[in-house]
């Protein structure tokens, strides 16, 4: 009887589904994660020599961007 019922065939593009939302979910929180530490570890570095405020910026800057990838290509790869 079990065989027979409609709701088993839905199941699997659910999972499809929630995983893939799942997996972009984590991609953004590490994202964040990273670009918040990115961010103290160079309030730190400026707070030490103000004088190199503006190497430091670019540094992160770059990094931020390097980090934010991860989350374009976690949406790329979201299951249809």
């Amino acid at each position: 009887m079990a065989e027979n019922n409609p709701n088993k065939k839905m199941i699997l593009p659910m999972l499809a589904e929630i995983s893939g939302s799942i997996h972009v979910g984590l991609a953004a929180l590490g994202a964040a994660i990273g670009v918040g530490l990115i961010g103290m570890g160079a309030a730190s570095a400026v707070g030490r020599n103000p004088g190199a405020a503006t190497p430091i910026l670019v540094q992160a800057i770059l990094a931020i961007a390097l980090a934010e990838a991860i989350v374009f290509y976690a949406l790329f790869l979201v299951p249809k």
